[in-house]
């Protein structure tokens, strides 16, 4: 039976890309609200099977599995998104890196396995962005290792919310959140019965307590990401082995709990919240200053909040 017409939150859950997808909406028309909805999971569906590393048909595992051999052509969305990989590469003096991926796939979280020293300096010289080559004539890509690869996992959840976001606009949907396991992105305010709109308010969780936060961020039209040492680990005797790896030690930082990073889009933020986590507090928050729109929040190791210039004035905690 077909829902009745009239203004409505329309929300809908679903598990793609391997994460939690969420999304919430103020339509005119409920209908149209749940058509949107749809469509926002039917397109998280097409960007995972395009960008997972598990399945092999994707574009990404064809890369994987081919461009140390030759050129690889490209989709025109995956040569967009490698070429705003290697920007944010150089910008953050390689502390994002998508080829980290040579290393990455030696750690399984869930059987608490984490590579030797000998197998971890062996994947360490696969790594390194300098050697993915984009041909922006033929739209290509080419790995110039053998053995080399590529996830888009620090990535394709930030691209999935901003390309739902655009959907829901062109649906003429104006009051949204969208989420992607710690990628979310705001549309206007929260509309309140459909007359007026307040900010959204967005949880920052605590690292270390189960269902507590350690701020709440108002936000309107904003992107935010937070990566943390709590979503895949284990630990291991003195330190936590977690999913956030630096390329250029393949190791998991021990310097801070969490990164929240608040930007335009999200691919920016996305980005920027693992670029920011490797670096650690000092010179992650000096590069989020250069940053024209950007905005950091960094849970420290001792469960201390530090933040940008942008939020200093006025950060709204919540809890202790």
């Amino acid at each position: 039976m077909a829902a009745p017409a009239g203004g409505a939150w329309v929300t809908r859950d679903e598990a793609i890309m391997g994460t939690a997808i969420h999304v919430e909406l103020w339509a005119d028309d409920r209908r149209l609200g749940e058509a949107a909805a749809a469509a926002v999971m039917d397109e998280m569906h097409r960007i995972d099977r395009a960008m997972s590393p598990h399945k092999p048909a994707s574009e990404l595992s064809r890369i994987n599995r081919e461009a140390a051999r030759h050129a690889v052509p490209l989709s025109d969305e995956m040569y967009a998104l490698v070429e705003r990989a290697l920007a944010f590469s150089r910008l953050s003096g390689g502390a994002f890196d998508i080829s980290y991926a040579a290393v990455g796939q030696l750690y399984d979280y869930r059987r608490r396995v984490r590579p030797g020293a000998a197998e971890l300096e062996r994947a360490r010289a696969l790594v390194g962005w300098q050697h993915l080559h984009l041909g922006p004539k033929a739209r290509t890509l080419r790995f110039g290792l053998e053995g080399m690869r590529i996830d888009l996992g620090g990535f394709a959840k930030g691209h999935a919310v901003d390309r739902a976001a655009a959907l829901l606009r062109r649906r003429g949907i104006s009051s949204a959140l969208v989420s992607a396991g710690g990628d979310s992105r705001v549309i206007g305010g929260r509309t309140v019965g459909g007359q007026e709109s307040r900010p959204w308010s967005v949880a920052i969780r605590d690292p270390r307590r189960a269902g507590e936060v350690v701020a709440v961020l108002p936000l309107e039209d904003t992107s935010v990401s937070t990566s943390g040492d709590y979503e895949r680990f284990f630990d291991d005797g003195a330190e936590r082995v977690h999913h956030l790896i630096d390329p250029a030690t393949g190791h998991s930082p021990q310097h801070v709990h969490s990164v929240t990073i608040l930007a335009d889009d999200g691919l920016t933020s996305e980005a920027l919240s693992k670029a920011v986590f490797v670096l650690g507090i000092e010179r992650g928050l000096a590069l989020v200053a250069t940053l024209p729109g950007v905005d950091a929040v960094v849970v420290d190791t001792r469960g201390r909040l530090h933040a940008s210039a942008g939020l200093l004035q006025g950060l709204p905690a919540a809890g202790p």
